[in-house]
């Protein structure tokens, strides 16, 4: 199937976006306060991420044995799941700020840390374009984006739990 232009556009436009959102996000003055559900947002996000991390492994394995459906149904749980840990990512960021690191492990930290961010953004259009050309039917167009941007996206959602686990006593 062809691809639709609008919607290759729209990848991109979305990117921007987001792009802009989290880089508004560190320049907003912070929130006097916080609701209550705030502080459940850090634990929920890594927990999306761990539920990513483990969709697109069982993905994986779902498309070498051929179950092509169920790979779809997977990929598309782990978009849907990225969208909302944006959703939640940003929000917990402009009620609650940054956190700092206070352990002993700085080095392997700060390495997780800048990795897990800038594999992040870079990641984010060729994920949604493999995922729209997987969804289209473009198969070629998508093994070769995906044999770059799977493994890209694992490591993204793995190290998203271990930041995680790294800030948990400083929140």
């Amino acid at each position: 199937m062809k691809e639709n232009k609008t919607i290759i556009w729209g990848i991109w436009i979305f990117t921007a976006i987001v792009y802009a959102l989290v880089i508004i996000l560190h320049e907003l003055p912070g929130a006097e306060s916080a609701p209550a559900f705030v502080e459940y947002l850090s634990p929920f996000n890594a927990t999306i991420n761990g539920t990513c991390f483990v969709l697109l492994i069982i993905s994986l394995f779902a498309v070498k044995s051929g179950k092509i459906e169920l790979h779809k149904k997977l990929n598309t749980a782990a978009i849907v799941l990225s969208v909302v840990f944006l959703l939640s990512y940003v929000t917990n960021h402009y009620f609650s700020g940054d956190t700092s690191y206070g352990g002993e492990y700085k080095a392997v930290f700060y390495f997780i840390l800048i990795s897990h961010i800038i594999l992040a953004g870079v990641s984010l259009p060729f994920i949604l374009l493999a995922y729209y050309r997987g969804y289209i039917g473009a198969i070629q167009k998508h093994k070769k984006l995906v044999r770059f941007t799977y493994p890209v996206w694992g490591y993204v959602t793995f190290t998203g739990v271990l930041v995680y686990l790294f800030l948990a006593p400083y929140y």
